[in-house]
């Protein structure tokens, strides 16, 4: 009967079939506690670190980085018994454990080494000797070292095949609008210490635009809907992605039931959500069910962009950077302002311009209100205030 136990990659969400190996926690012959990562793997959807479910000693790895498997297939061996290890039996010094860590090579390889110590013992310049015929890579030659290639992770892919088939298969349209955010920007200066230490998250425009977005799409609903065959569904809750920049990509989280949030809520959700994002910790609930995006370009400095939809959505809005100008006003007085540029940008199977221009006049419109999110909280929740 053996003592080792199969690890298999266990399934990450209700739509999730595979995943590719990003790293692995442990190596060969190394020890891990039940529930402790033992790897991280990649999805289209998220990352995602697999614990152990069990104690034991990495015996052997079944699947390697860059590696995609299904549901089910097995990722590496455990045994259960809790052997001295090596470094225990033949009494190696801290300074060749780190070392032998530094060069990934895992304690189970450790015989293949040529030993000059004291005793047969394994020293530091035994390492230092062995490691370049282990584990460096042959001479590049002079094309080779000015070319660097690198693979697309999983997330990466998945993007491209997405972007890829909401261009070609969606006609798109985009309008661009101007918008006067100085009251907005004068009320966020003013409180958003106040709103930080009451409620723990930044007050931010991109808070104020999404309870617009929401509140402007009762009055325009194809922009918030999908298009299946030749039916438009149209939903009734919005649930709005916010695209996220990671270190791989872009994540688009997305705010669940985002037509019944108060700013307070919604900004609470961004905060929690883009901090999720950046330390790879959405679910996979967290990124399903959209129906419509927002993209803030702003945040690099960039005036203004135009997106690609998010498929199966009909519709993104991609938010530019706040920038001050000269304005001329009603009463044909001149002031500085700050401006941002906003663009929609939509499937033209599914709705005309004139549509997409009422939509943006009305976003507009309400972003330029003075006490907005007030007015905004009373005109579509009677007698609720935030």
């Amino acid at each position: 009967m053996t003592d080792h136990v199969r690890i298999y990659l266990p399934k990450l969400g209700e739509s999730i079939v595979s995943a590719t190996v990003v790293q692995w926690f442990k190596q060969e012959g190394d020890w891990i506690e039940k529930d402790e990562p033992l790897l991280e793997v990649s999805t289209d959807k998220v990352n995602s670190e697999i614990p152990s479910p069990i104690a034991g000693t990495l015996t052997q790895i079944l699947a390697h980085p860059a590696q995609e498997l299904q549901v089910g297939e097995a990722l590496a061996l455990l045994s259960q018994i809790k052997k001295t290890t090596i470094a225990q039996s033949e009494a190696l010094s801290p300074a060749v454990l780190r070392l032998l860590q530094e060069k990934k090579i895992s304690l189970t390889a450790i015989d293949q080494i040529p030993r000059t110590g004291q005793g047969g013992r394994l020293t530091k310049q035994d390492v230092e000797k062995y490691c370049p015929h282990h584990i460096l890579p042959p001479a590049l030659t002079c094309e080779e070292d000015s070319i660097e290639r690198i693979e697309m992770s999983k997330m990466r892919k998945a993007i491209a095949a997405n972007m890829v088939k909401s261009f070609y298969e969606a006609p798109h349209a985009s309008l661009i609008t101007e918008v006067d955010v100085t009251p907005l920007v004068r009320t966020i200066a003013e409180n958003k210490q106040a709103f930080l230490q009451e409620h723990g998250v930044k007050l931010s425009i991109t808070a104020y635009v999404a309870l617009a977005i929401s509140r402007a799409l009762k009055s325009y609903p194809l922009l918030n809907s999908s298009l299946e065959n030749d039916t438009i569904v149209m939903k009734r809750y919005v649930n709005l992605g916010v695209a996220v920049s990671v270190d791989q990509g872009v994540m688009v989280p997305v705010i669940q039931g985002c037509q019944s949030l108060s700013l307070v809520e919604i900004a609470t959700q961004i905060g929690q959500l883009a901090l999720k994002a950046r330390e790879h910790r959405l679910l996979p609930q967290d990124v399903q069910e959209g129906s419509i995006t927002m993209t803030n370009f702003g945040m690099t400095g960039t005036l203004i962009g135009v997106p690609i939809i998010r498929y199966p959505e009909v519709a993104i809005i991609g938010l530019g950077a706040i920038s001050k100008k000269v304005v001329a006003m009603p009463d044909d007085s001149i002031a500085i302002r700050s401006m941002m540029m906003i663009s929609l940008t939509f499937d033209h199977r599914v709705l005309d311009g004139l549509y997409g221009c009422g939509f943006l006049n009305e976003l507009k419109k309400l972003l330029e209100l003075e006490n907005f999110e007030k007015h905004t909280a009373e005109l579509f929740f009677p007698g609720k205030s935030t």
